[in-house]
């Protein structure tokens, strides 16, 4: 697909399109991933390759829900307050022991909680129902109310039955799943391969981590957040070395990034200055240009590509702006690759914390932190939202979304947010 006509060849006039029609473009190179197996203490995270079934019931035999003893009911139907029904006691089960003496009418065993009932018994009385009394030698427990058959016992395959679906194609491991594949047996977990991302920064002024201040520089610090992000999404990131702003070491730098990465994303240089390498890298000949403005802010100037065949996401170099282009572009298409079933950030609709004054002919993407008041949800916009604003990212656990041509926005107005991985409620 060419979408390079759609724009012009001159630098400075670009044609805007939405950020809805954006993601479209780059959802359609969310490959599907290929699967791996990966042992199941590594599983954590990871999206189901294929659906799996149960390979037996759960559980696979009769259970006793509680400790007691395991009866024969019918021997219970004379049980009355001024009646006590005995039963001699013939044995005593833990979990994990296969009683090998059925139960016939007139006996009972001692059970623990999860033990396997034994043949013949087809109920369980909760111990603190119970008294017992020895007799020339035996034990005898005493009954004085009546049971139903299979009180107390969970019925083989109860949870699941053999080949009832276990966990469908797609599905994300978290600890209950893992839980799942675990009494199931199932060590070796089909899982998606994350898709490798390779992170490249470009910008003459950029200084690495380790090095110290210098006049007019700045750290490289976008690579390290887009790590963390990539990697929230579910891909692999590989920080590579940063760009000088020079087109031909940046192109080269890309294309052999492109031929051993899933996808490469770049920050900086997609403005409109002398210096801006990514914007006119993207406009050589043999580019596929996806896009190179969208109607948002902040980050209107996110461009995506496709050279030989690879995508490019070549974000701005304002951390602000860099932060929203990957969350909303990037991050959809990783989970896409991983087959997630859900691959964007969830909406919702909550009330807006603070007023808001500021208004915009693009959408406004507004950096901000949830915390709930008298039971409801607000969103409190960050104080500071500038696009070259680094510091807010980190105290904000949502974006609030506000369309273009929105007028001034009260404490208490309905809006709507997408909240961010791993954002809490203060």
């Amino acid at each position: 697909m060419k979408h390079s006509d759609d724009y012009s060849n001159e630098k400075f006039k670009r044609r805007a399109i939405s950020v809805e029609e954006a993601q479209e473009r780059v959802m359609q190179y969310g490959k599907p991933g290929t699967a791996e197996f990966v042992p199941l203490s590594e599983a954590n995270g990871r999206f189901l390759a294929e659906s799996l079934h149960a390979p037996h019931p759960f559980p696979h035999f009769r259970r006793s829900g509680m400790d007691g003893y395991a009866v024969v009911s019918a021997d219970t139907k004379n049980c009355a307050e001024n009646e006590t029904v005995w039963l001699r006691v013939v044995d005593e089960i833990p979990c994990g022991y296969v009683s090998d003496r059925p139960i016939t009418s007139g006996l009972a065993a001692r059970i623990m909680t999860g033990a396997q009932v034994p043949k013949g018994a087809d109920a369980v009385v909760m111990l603190e129902a119970t008294r017992l009394r020895e007799e020339a030698g035996d034990v005898y427990v005493g009954l004085k109310k009546k049971v139903e058959p299979g009180n107390n016992v969970t019925p083989v395959g109860y949870e699941l039955e053999e080949g009832q679906l276990l966990l469908e194609q797609g599905r994300q491991l978290g600890a209950g799943e893992i839980s799942v594949l675990a009494s199931f047996g199932i060590h070796s977990v089909p899982v998606v391969r994350k898709p490798r991302v390779a992170v490249i920064s470009t910008g003459s002024e950029l200084l690495s981590v380790d090095e110290p201040l210098q006049p007019g520089r700045i750290r490289n610090s976008n690579s390290f957040m887009l790590a963390v992000q990539i990697r929230e999404a579910g891909g692999e990131p590989y920080i590579l070395d940063s760009v000088q702003d020079d087109v031909e070491a940046a192109r080269r730098t890309v294309l052999d990034a492109l031929s051993g990465f899933d996808y490469v994303v770049t920050s900086g240089g997609v403005s409109v200055g002398d210096y801006d390498i990514m914007g006119d890298l993207v406009r050589q000949e043999g580019v596929d240009l996806l896009f190179n403005k969208i109607t948002m802010r902040p980050g209107s100037v996110t461009t995506a590509a496709v050279i030989d065949g690879g995508l490019l996401f070549a974000l701005s170099g304002n951390p602000g702006a860099c932060f929203v282009g990957c969350e909303l572009l990037v991050r959809p298409v990783i989970r896409t690759m991983l087959g997630a079933r859900q691959p964007f950030l969830p909406r919702w609709e909550v009330l807006l914390g603070a007023d808001y004054h500021r208004v915009n002919n693009f959408t406004r993407f507004v950096r901000a932190r949830t915390e709930i008041r008298d039971g409801r949800i607000y969103a409190v916009p960050a104080a500071v939202d500038e696009s070259s604003v680094m510091i807010s990212i980190k105290d904000s656990d949502c974006l609030i979304v506000i369309p273009p041509g929105t007028g001034q926005l009260r404490t208490g107005d309905k809006i709507e947010i997408i909240k961010l991985e791993g954002g809490g409620w203060s």
